[in-house]
């Protein structure tokens, strides 16, 4: 009998449905089962996502592959309620250790009849149901926004770190960004600026404005052309002024916003009054300084000259002064020249001058004076100086000379007037003090001697008795040597060593500082040449003299120097005196800009002793600013020297100038140019004008091919090594 065995069919497994459907989702997912909490099924993203094989995941306890205390709770929960369910960012861990920010939604899914019992004849028992947890890997997305995220940061700590006022707009003029000093300066409420409100926060600033009106007009020009690139001084309410600089803000080439910075100037337009005022004001008496009194007596020129009326200029010193100084101490001393400016100003009209020159040095313009008036002045100074001067218990007389000059007989100009009239006095201190005495013609002796001189001087040059000597010229910061001041010296073979301030002015005065001043430049130009040839890169400062200046061939000589020698012209740098710049300024200017145009750096000497004006500072095309040495000798302690110094750089600052102090002989001099930032210094802390053997072994000393700008300072103890 044949017996037939009946084969039957492979039962499907119960999750091949959900495999199927698992399969088709893009997101990462597991199939759960819902009694023992095994991994039944996971598609291709899954194990993509985890790095790990099928058969490493499939028959799992999914506690297994949990990486955090939430889905460790959530399973255990899930244990006694079907209910259960969770939506969350979480971690998870890749197979390369690696962790992965993902977003994991787990959901119960119940069976029906038909599925759970395919289920219980396939693995015995009846499921429940299944978990189904969809994981979706945002680790890019995370990546992603926390460089956002850095950048934001980045960009804010950016505008929090300027020191302007930062306002970031669109096209139409809403507030997209904004820094704290943008609040700070402008006094916006922190309620305002949190709840964004641009309608509040606009007209807080229209009505911070001195004129409303014509900021709001301005302000919507500026909205009206996307492109437009604009500057502006605002000035507010409370008395400070702003600077308004606007720039379109480009993304992918096309505007998208406007960028606006605000900058407080009411501290540098301070510090410039400030400059403006000591550079016209004694700081002791308050009277008018020497600058001051040259401006008034060019005036008092241009109206007699229109008008052919004369006027005096009276130069009063007082006598034996420093006796006061020395018995009774500084302070009496300034006391009494207070009590002298008192009453020389009770000897004039309302219209005329007195200003103090020096230490005890005064100037009188008398206007509309002729010798009878300029004789009345002097008398009526004479009788106030006679009256005792009663300090305390003290009493004392102090008396005067006085020297006169008269216009248009002793001079033509504001210098002229007052060597006159210093020299009208001189002769009466000579004479036996205590008077007054009109100027007359120098002596013959004098005439004599200084024709002596000026013969010598041409001597001199044709002999080759001048020389070069170089100052260094210190960076501060870095303590390099960023160049040198040639300086000229003479040693006559019978006179011997003559200082420059000696002949000098007569040079000026006979017209041969022209020649000399041509010397200097070219021999000056050539040592930098044959530096620069040795491989020694030196910029030499040459010192003008107005005179020179003035020379209708001037430009033409200095380009000829530079073409012959082969000297780059940025290595060169002229100083000019401050008169240069006013005696005819639009002459000047065109002067100024041919040399600008050969390339050569040019600076301003002696800054603070002459008769420049900030507008002209303004226009020239000046590098650098020079403080004179008078400014520096008191520094750290004299309040004075130390106003000046610092309102001087902080103009040139303003003005993006160098400044640089001359005469700087101690270390404390130089903490406090440093403090100050002053760029740079000269003088003897660092090295003397030095001959250019001296000069080199000074700053190439022990390796001659090393670069100038490598060459640093070192302070040991106080003293420069």
């Amino acid at each position: 009998m044949t017996v037939l065995r009946l084969q039957l069919a492979p039962q499907p497994s119960p999750v091949e449905p959900y495999a199927a459907l698992l399969d088709g989702l893009l997101d990462s997912a597991w199939l759960v089962d819902g009694t023992s909490r095994c991994i039944l099924a996971v598609n291709k993203a899954a194990h993509q996502m985890l790095g790990l094989k099928p058969e490493q995941m499939v028959g799992q306890a999914v506690e297994t592959l949990v990486s955090t205390p939430e889905d460790a709770m959530f399973w255990l929960e899930a244990a006694s309620s079907t209910a259960a369910s969770l939506n969350s960012d979480t971690l998870m861990r890749h197979a390369d250790g690696q962790m992965l920010w993902v977003t994991r939604r787990i959901s119960y899914v119940a069976l029906n009849s038909k599925a759970a019992g395919m289920a219980s004849s396939v693995y015995g028992a009846e499921p429940a149901g299944y978990w189904l947890v969809v994981i979706r890997d945002q680790s890019r997305q995370r990546q992603s926004e926390e460089e956002r995220e850095a950048l934001v940061a980045e960009l804010q700590a950016t505008l929090e770190s300027t020191a302007d006022g930062i306002l970031v707009t669109d096209l139409a003029g809403r507030m997209r960004s904004f820094n704290k000093r943008f609040a700070s300066l402008w006094g916006i409420p922190a309620d305002l600026l949190q709840e964004r409100n641009d309608e509040a926060v606009q007209t807080w600033m229209r009505r911070s404005v001195l004129d409303g009106k014509i900021y709001a007009q301005r302000l919507d020009a500026i909205e009206e052309a996307p492109l437009l690139q604009s500057s502006d001084v605002i000035t507010l309410t409370d008395g400070r002024v702003l600077e308004r600089v606007s720039l379109p803000q480009f993304s992918r080439g096309r505007a998208v916003g406007r960028v606006y910075s605000f900058r407080d100037l009411s501290e540098k337009l301070a510090a410039s009054q400030r400059i403006d005022e000591l550079a016209h004001s004694d700081m002791l008496t308050g009277l008018p300084n020497r600058r001051a009194l040259a401006e008034r007596v060019d005036y008092a020129q241009a109206m007699a000259r229109r008008e052919s009326i004369p006027f005096a200029l009276l130069s009063v010193d007082l006598d034996r002064f420093q006796q006061i100084n020395e018995t009774l101490g500084h302070s009496y001393g300034d006391r009494v020249l207070k009590e002298v400016a008192e009453r020389l100003k009770s000897c004039l009209r309302e219209v005329d001058t007195v200003a103090r020159l020096s230490g005890d040095e005064f100037a009188l313009l008398i206007h509309q004076a002729d010798v009878r008036g300029a004789e009345n002045a002097a008398r009526r100074v004479q009788e106030a100086m006679s009256r005792p001067f009663s300090f305390d218990t003290l009493s004392f007389t102090v008396t005067c000379s006085t020297g006169i000059a008269l216009f248009p007989g002793d001079g033509g100009t504001a210098e002229e007037l007052m060597a006159s009239a210093e020299r009208a006095m001189h002769w009466v201190k000579e004479s036996g003090r205590g008077t007054f005495h009109f100027h007359r013609p120098r002596k013959d002796v004098d005439l004599l001697s200084r024709m002596r001189l000026d013969h010598a001087m041409r001597q001199a040059l044709q002999e080759g008795q001048f020389r070069l000597h170089f100052q260094p010229q210190i960076a501060l910061g870095s303590g390099q040597v960023i160049g040198a001041e040639a300086l000229i010296r003479w040693r006559d073979p019978l006179r011997g060593e003559i200082s420059p301030g000696e002949f000098i002015p007569v040079a000026e005065e006979s017209g041969f500082v022209v020649a000399i001043g041509e010397w200097v430049l070219r021999q000056a130009v050539e040592q930098a040449a044959t530096w620069l040839r040795q491989g020694r890169t030196m910029p030499v400062a040459v010192n003008v003299s107005a005179m020179q200046f003035q020379q209708s061939q001037f430009v033409d000589s200095v380009a000829a120097v530079l073409k012959s020698s082969g000297l780059p012209p940025a290595l060169l740098e002229l100083e000019l005196t401050e008169s240069i710049l006013l005696r005819d300024a639009e002459e000047a200017l065109l002067r100024l800009q041919a040399l600008a145009e050969l390339g050569v750096t040019m600076s301003i000497d002696d800054f603070g002793t002459g008769y420049s004006s900030l507008g002209y500072l303004k226009r020239f095309p000046i590098q650098r600013l020079k403080i004179d040495r008078s400014f520096v000798q008191g520094l750290p302690g004299d309040s004075s020297d130390a106003a000046i110094v610092n309102a001087i750089i902080q103009m040139g600052q303003a003005l993006r100038l160098q400044v640089i102090a001359e005469g700087v002989e101690t270390e404390a001099q130089r903490e406090f140019l440093l403090r100050a930032g002053c760029h740079e210094f000269q003088g003897f802390l660092f090295a003397p004008a030095l001959d250019p053997r001296a000069f080199e072994e000074r700053v190439w000393r022990r390796s001659p091919e090393t670069p100038v700008r490598s060459v640093g300072m070192h302070f040991l103890g106080g003293l420069l090594v």
